[in-house]
């Protein structure tokens, strides 16, 4: 309801209301089809042109038509960059809209839609997107009027809106005219709208935030490895780790990048690891179901005792699961595949800035300490965006582990770090002898049981080095004299820094580093002086949570866990958070 107060000749005026000075989330539901995905694209870009931040998320089901899927925007005048329940503003482009996310909607909430399809809604902002978007000439151009719409309500120029839509579709001057169309009928409405309902939103904006980069996970991941020195991808097509092959394909002929999508997951990984015998810088990008097809292939490099780095992009499993949704559940799996012992690092990054960093420093690391290591994340991290100001680049060039090999030269040569110089073929006199059965110094087939014991010593020594080996820092946010400390890893990062600030309280910390595997002693020491320790995970079992105790001994108090295929909302965290320093 406005707010009543008193007028300048002493009668009762009405106060526009305004919604969230600071903050709007805008909500927009519909069917695969439906063109969701392009109205995500006009509004973020529209509204980081108009200097707002913004924060943008989906989730959708798998199908190509049909089914309920929705966009999540939030824009603020200061950064937000986690999944946040509340909507102020919603827009229903289709029938099955409303109960997929009636959960959601407040009595405070906006309801746009078509009345010829909600006419039952007596909260319902009517909006005819289905003959506006036939004075068009097409009902697809529905999703310009809804852009449309939502740009006028919130008062903003239509010049910005007009400029993204050209960038977007300025190679088809029919289609770009019939969006530019649509959306001028939709910003109409919504400046209407806007003064019927007595409804502006007041957001500070910023000019320099119109030039920030705006990106997803997948291009974050892509962009990292690329400047980590990828050379080569082989991968075979699986969501939701197929945005980065596809991004470093479309990239491939200007950074000289190789590109093979495999027949399979067994091909893809051995590919891989025939590019970093041959002096290349190979990744492989799969989700839970096709790593589950490289178990062998990343013991052969822990035999060979080759570099590799893995991109395991996680979805909810067993089995096929939830391929369109989120869950943290292949920790373990990352962990233990592959036979035999040896040594492995695990990253998982928890922002857009991270996965950029870690997926740089997982070649360097993978070179360096001659081991596989994993580039963990999942559906919600990689599909989702938000503005960054930068991606520094590195200060010195990739460093490469490369010896040139002399007439004499032992590929396996024991050494006291476990780490023999690595040739390659063609580079230097000798000879690369590599081989999967187990081997002597030269490389050459033994059973040799002190031989044997020997080599897996050797292996195993590597652990100390990737123990040392942190370079990828740890967070503790909040008190440094905490009672009670959070636990996160991987995508919960931002949700959890978020509900920890709204909550303020004096006795709690969130510890958090993107390196999950081998944990850092620093990171031993920050969870042996909490009184009570949280470890919040998108899971069933609390696999982190074991982790930390095999590794530490110190057994958590309390897990929350998450496994619904959602990520944690920042209302959901703050929630549990309240009741645990209430209690």
């Amino acid at each position: 309801a406005s707010d009543v107060v008193e007028g300048e000749k002493g009668e009762a005026a009405v106060q526009p209301q305004t919604r969230l000075k600071n903050e709007i989330s805008i909500v927009l539901a519909g069917e695969a089809g439906q063109g969701i995905q392009t109205i995500e694209t006009v509004l973020t870009r529209t509204l980081k042109a108009a200097g707002l931040h913004v924060f943008a998320t989906k989730e959708f089901m798998s199908r190509i038509r049909g089914g309920s899927n929705s966009t999540t925007i939030r824009a603020a005048s200061s950064p937000v960059r986690a999944y946040a329940e509340e909507i102020d503003l919603c827009v229903l482009l289709d029938g099955d809209a409303y109960s997929w996310i009636q959960e959601r909607i407040t009595p405070d909430t906006l309801v746009i839609g078509d009345p010829a399809v909600y006419d039952h809604l007596d909260e319902l902002i009517p909006l005819p997107l289905a003959d506006l978007a036939k004075q068009v000439g097409e009902k697809i151009y529905a999703n310009a009027v809804a852009c449309g719409f939502v740009i006028g309500l919130l008062g903003l120029k239509s010049a910005l809106l007009e400029k993204t839509l050209e960038e977007l579709f300025g190679g088809n001057q029919e289609v770009l005219d019939k969006n530019l169309r649509a959306s001028r009928l939709g910003l109409e409405q919504g400046e209407a709208t806007a003064k019927e309902k007595e409804w502006f939103c007041d957001l500070k904006t910023n000019p320099q935030i119109a030039g920030q980069l705006f990106l997803n996970g997948s291009e974050a991941v892509g962009l990292g490895a690329l400047t980590g020195g990828c050379n080569f991808i082989a991968s075979y097509p699986m969501s939701p780790s197929t945005g980065v092959l596809q991004f470093l394909a479309k990239y491939a002929e200007r950074f000289g990048l190789v590109v093979e999508q495999a027949e399979d997951e067994i091909s893809a990984i051995n590919m891989g690891l025939g590019s970093w015998y041959a002096g290349g810088r190979a990744m492989v990008s799969t989700s839970g179901g096709g790593f589950a097809l490289m178990g062998e292939g990343l013991s052969l490099a822990g035999g060979i005792e080759s570099p590799m780095v893995i991109h395991l992009a996680q979805r909810p499993g067993p089995a096929t699961g939830l391929p369109t949704r989120t869950e943290q559940g292949d920790l373990d799996l990352a962990l233990y595949a592959g036979h035999g012992e040896f040594p492995r690092m695990i990253l998982a990054p928890g922002t857009l800035e991270e996965a950029f960093e870690c997926a740089r420093l997982a070649f360097d690391l993978a070179d360096a300490s001659q081991s596989p290591v994993f580039i963990l994340t999942d559906q919600y991290l990689l599909d989702s965006s938000y503005n960054v100001p930068e991606l520094p680049l590195p200060a010195e060039p990739d460093e490469h582990h490369i010896v040139e090999t002399s007439a004499d030269y032992r590929r396996y040569a024991l050494t006291e770090s476990g780490l023999s110089p690595r040739g390659i073929p063609g580079y230097g006199q000798g000879l690369v002898c590599v081989d999967s059965d187990e081997h002597d110094e030269a490389g050459f087939i033994t059973e040799d049981a002190e031989v044997r014991a020997a080599m897996v010593d050797k292996r195993l020594r590597k652990f100390k080095g990737l123990r040392s080996e942190q370079t990828v820092k740890h967070h503790l946010f909040g008190p440094t004299d905490y009672r009670r400390l959070l636990v996160g890893w991987g995508s919960t990062r931002l949700a959890i820094e978020e509900a920890l600030a709204r909550v303020g309280d004096p006795e709690t910390a969130f510890l958090y580093s993107s390196q999950v595997y081998p944990l850092a002693e620093q990171v031993k020491e920050h969870l042996q002086g909490a009184q009570r320790l949280i470890v919040i995970e998108n899971n069933a079992t609390g696999q982190f949570s074991r982790l930390i105790q095999r590794e530490t001994g110190r057994q958590a108090d309390a897990c929350w866990l998450q496994y619904n295929g959602r990520p944690f909302s920042v209302e959901f965290l703050e929630h549990r958070l309240r009741q645990e320093v209430s209690s």
